[in-house]
């Protein structure tokens, strides 16, 4: 995607900010919600290896997320999009070990760990955090390295227009989803994380504009 490229990052406007350079350094496309969701958008961060090269990122759809102790789930409707370029096993940039495949699982990962980010029971203590959150991870963690298993269920939705199949659990803290995109050098796998807006409804499409999630 132009958007995405070394070529976009020069013809986009100054007035876009800094944020946005590394989404537009990416060499796969990113998604978001489509057309059909008409609630503020907003870019979250990305994540880079080693030699710079840009793995991932998440762009946020309706109401940014608190972690506050008041706020409830019912009180936030948001929905999160983590696109992850598709890559095989290779070796590091300085050649002395491989970098994992990236996967289903690793959309799944970065969707539950991100949902639980966001998250802090009202019941908990704040010096207590930590150690739940620690705990929580291992267990995410622990779901998206089973994919198959019981605690998830498939889901189909759409992604640029085709239906697609997704891994899909809830928990009471939101839900979390993550599929595959396409196949293919530009194919990346998406994952997704919500809380106050149903699952059910989403679908997904490549960002043509990264410019609308800068408010």
């Amino acid at each position: 995607m132009e958007t995405t490229s070394r070529t976009a990052a020069q013809a986009v406007s100054a007035d876009v900010g800094r944020k946005v350079d590394g989404y537009l350094l990416a060499a796969f496309p990113w998604y978001g919600l489509d057309e059909a969701f008409t609630g503020p958008r907003w870019l979250m961060r990305v994540g880079v290896a080693a030699d710079g090269t840009v793995e991932h990122g998440a762009t946020g759809h309706g109401e940014t997320p608190t972690i506050r102790v008041e706020t409830t789930k019912e009180t936030e409707r948001f929905a999160v999009v983590v696109t992850v370029a598709s890559r095989p096993v290779r070796r590091s940039a300085d050649g002395t070990g491989v970098l994992d495949a990236t996967s289903i699982s690793t959309a799944a990962w970065l969707a539950g760990s991100g949902l639980l980010a966001q998250t802090w029971p009202s019941q908990m203590d704040r010096t207590l955090r930590d150690d739940w959150l620690d705990q929580q991870t291992m267990i995410a963690w622990e779901l998206a390295d089973d994919l198959d298993g019981e605690s998830w269920s498939e889901l189909i939705l759409p992604v640029d227009g085709v239906p697609t199949p997704f891994r899909y659990r809830e928990s009471e803290y939101g839900w979390v989803l993550a599929g595959s995109a396409s196949e293919g050098a530009d194919g990346v796998h998406i994952g997704a994380y919500g809380r106050g807006m149903s699952a059910y409804g989403v679908a997904f499409s490549v960002i043509q504009d990264l410019a609308v999630y800068e408010g």
